[in-house]
């Protein structure tokens, strides 16, 4: 008998479960210590541009931010999808491989905590200001500080549309008013 002939389905999915899991912890590891550097940089940025008086290096905030902000959406995007994927993909057919009646309770019943909506709106208006509404008012800033170019209006105009697009992007993602159900067939929603 070869090694191979020793492998059962079960097994196989169960190691797919544990390889999905390890991606999942990496990748919520990355997405939290995003904010933390988003933070970082904005007061890097902010205290610069007031030690130096130029509201211009204001200009820095709106880009940071957007591919910080994307990348954390991203990140956060893939942390969903795993755990869809395990709910209603790996879950089930392991459940079924083992004649039970389902499998990995806990990836359904966190989904069904009455607080949970409250919890996402609240992490969609953090998202939103960290990632949306400091550059914003940094671009705010410059705007009325008197020392403007029009080149750099221009650019900081692009700069505000991207901003708001993220913010878009943010607020559609998050689905923060839609109602929960712990489904194993919803799709992702954080």
């Amino acid at each position: 008998m070869s090694d191979r002939d020793d492998v059962t389905v079960g097994q196989l999915l169960l190691v797919e479960y544990q390889t999905v899991k390890d991606e999942q912890k990496t990748r919520i590891g990355f997405r939290d210590n995003l904010l933390y550097v988003t933070l970082t940089v904005l007061a890097a940025v902010i205290a610069a541009s007031a030690q130096a008086k130029q509201p211009a290096m204001l200009l820095a905030l709106p880009p940071v931010c957007v591919v910080l902000g994307w990348t954390y959406l991203v990140n956060d995007e893939k942390i969903s999808a795993i755990g869809a994927y395990v709910r209603g993909e790996l879950g089930p057919r392991l459940a079924q491989l083992a004649g039970a009646e389902k499998a990995f309770d806990w990836e359904v019943a966190h989904r069904a905590d009455a607080r949970r909506r409250s919890r996402k709106a609240i992490q969609c208006g953090i998202d939103l200001l960290a990632f949306c509404g400091v550059p914003f008012a940094g671009l705010l800033v410059y705007w009325v500080s008197g020392e403007t170019s029009a080149g750099l209006v221009a650019v900081s105009g692009v700069e505000a549309l991207t901003v708001v697009g993220l913010g878009v992007q943010i607020v559609l993602y998050a689905r923060p008013f839609r109602p929960s159900t712990p489904s194993t067939t919803s799709p992702p929603s954080g």
